[in-house]
């Protein structure tokens, strides 16, 4: 009865704390950056006030996978958020496995995922002889 007890508090604990987070994230990414406060405009920008973090790790992707394609978006259409996923057509995935791909891109998105992003809800990494097909 007390196992029971302890996981339903901790189920309604982490429900709670995920209601909090989502229903805040929203409110905060739709504010002009200038009257954000400034712990969001530091984790949703590295490059200036108008510089979300999904461009911030499309420009990181590009730069060091040397793409031909990449596509990052934020879940729920918010370029603030904290789940994005990963579209990566590169060269560089050559002979590469599936794990090694995306070990490379998340080798160049690692200081936002340290920060303001929590989660890539989906990446896929394909060479550009494979996104022809």
């Amino acid at each position: 009865a007390m196992a029971t007890l302890l996981r339903l508090f901790l189920l309604l604990t982490m429900f709670a704390a995920a209601t909090r987070a989502f229903s805040t994230a929203g409110r905060v990414a739709l504010r002009p950056a200038a009257t954000r406060p400034a712990f969001v405009r530091a984790m949703s920008s590295t490059d200036g006030p108008d510089t979300t973090i999904v461009d911030t790790c499309k420009e990181k992707i590009q730069s060091a996978l040397d793409t031909v394609d990449v596509k990052v978006t934020g879940a729920y259409d918010d370029p603030n958020g904290s789940h994005i996923a990963v579209e990566v057509v590169s060269d560089k995935f050559e002979g590469k496995r599936p794990v090694q791909r995306q070990q490379l891109v998340y080798k160049a998105i690692w200081e936002e995922l340290q920060g303001p992003v929590h989660a890539v809800d989906s990446m896929v990494c394909k060479t550009p002889d494979e996104a022809a097909k």
